[in-house]
């Protein structure tokens, strides 16, 4: 059975976390090519956003404890190795649709994801400090306080509780909720909706916002000018142009 789906249409590339006997846990193996996939969604021109999910009910429960159990503190650490994580790094926008429980590692997946859309029954868990560690790739401890607060943060992050489909709204956290039933199409509607941008643009705008959270205005400014120049340059452009006067679907290639 293949455990990590990856197709691509309509400009999107849907990478599905197939396990739901338990729960979407990661093996190492699994880990390895979830991480290969999303590297190889931000370097395909024929991919504009990376649509990450699981199957019905199901999302990823954190990584598999009998696969961690037999491995040394070093080899734990490896896949985890990257200075920027995987979903973070990609070029690419990147959507989170999860349907079930997310804990842990999957918590951390779902942090990573520039949005996210939820089922009713998601429920989101950082239970690290209840396996003795720290939220394990940086994005629970870096990006979830950015995203919905330092307190709401620390609180989740402190108790290990779970965030359920509604609260995830309301925080912010979450796009939108939907039925179980809903959510693909949802998701799926975003995605395509965001992949009739311009790639060229869509790449530096999530640059610019991830960059921009460590730097002051001036530096932030500075590099909004220099994408805006690469902009001003690019076929993107042109074509964004083109097609308005044109009355047209804009054709964009990425360049």
């Amino acid at each position: 059975m293949q455990e990590i789906r990856y197709e691509v249409a309509e400009r999107v590339a849907t990478l599905t976390i197939d396990r739901p006997a338990k729960r979407g846990a990661m093996t190492y193996a699994m880990l390895e090519e979830f991480t290969a996939r999303i590297d190889e969604a931000g370097h395909d021109p024929d991919v504009t956003v990376l649509l990450v999910t699981g199957v019905p009910g199901s999302f990823c429960a954190g990584i598999d404890l009998a696969d961690l159990a037999g491995r040394s503190p070093d080899q734990r650490g490896a896949v985890r190795s990257r200075e920027i994580p995987a979903l973070m790094e990609c070029p690419k926008p990147v959507l989170c649709a999860v349907d079930g429980m997310a804990v842990g590692m999957g918590a951390e997946f779902a942090t990573q994801a520039d949005l996210r859309l939820v089922s009713t029954r998601a429920r989101f868990r950082w239970n690290f400090v209840h396996r003795g560690l720290v939220s394990d790739t940086g994005a629970g401890s870096w990006l979830l306080p950015r995203q919905i607060g330092t307190p709401a943060a620390l609180r989740l992050l402190y108790t290990g509780d779970d965030l359920g489909a509604d609260e995830a709204v309301s925080l912010g956290f979450a796009v939108s909720a939907h039925s179980p039933e809903e959510l693909p199409e949802a998701a799926r509607a975003l995605a395509v909706k965001i992949a009739t941008a311009s790639p060229f643009a869509l790449a530096r705008t999530k640059k610019l916002v991830l960059d921009g959270a460590g730097i002051g205005m001036a530096e932030h400014v500075a590099a909004t000018r220099e994408a805006l120049a690469e902009c001003f340059a690019s076929e993107d452009h042109a074509e964004g142009v083109a097609s308005f006067l044109e009355r047209r679907p804009a054709r964009f290639t990425g360049r």
